[in-house]
């Protein structure tokens, strides 16, 4: 009896060293070969990076455990992305700012990947041309889409 207790204890223990695939994983997996490829990963963005930085034994796909890695990794690079834009956004804030002759608490910004809107109302055109140049001087801007108004 002890030595079927501590067989089965071992058993259990040599099965969790391993994680056991997830839904997610499983529902990636459409192949079903308990892997996951570039190509079955291919459709969410960004994942290429979280692929070669998890793929511990360099096969060029994914196993339950490298799985959860490269989770942590695609999330944490997703939540990077979304500080650096929010950070772009305060920047070009803070120069509106600055700028005067500019109502800046009239104009929005939203930033994506370097790319900034403005909208809002701004005096003049004058206003208008300015407010896009000053956000376009901005470093880390890659484009501005003027969406202002004139009042």
């Amino acid at each position: 009896m002890k030595f079927r207790l501590a067989l089965l204890a071992a058993a259990i223990a040599a099965g969790s060293a391993h994680a056991q695939p997830s839904d997610k994983f499983r529902g990636l997996d459409r192949d079903g070969d308990g892997f996951l490829s570039k190509s079955e990963l291919s459709h969410i963005s960004g994942y290429d990076r979280a692929l070669a930085e998890a793929d511990d034994n360099r096969d060029g796909r994914l196993n339950a455990d490298e799985f959860v890695k490269a989770e942590a990794i695609h999330d944490r690079h997703s939540v990077g992305k979304v500080i650096a834009d929010s950070v772009l956004t305060a920047k070009v804030k803070a120069a509106l700012l600055r700028e005067r002759g500019i109502k800046s608490s009239d104009v929005n910004v939203e930033s994506s990947q370097g790319r900034v809107l403005l909208s809002g109302f701004v005096d003049s055109e004058d206003q208008k041309r300015r407010a896009v140049r000053v956000a376009s001087r901005v470093d880390g801007v890659k484009e501005v889409r003027d969406g202002l108004n004139v009042r």
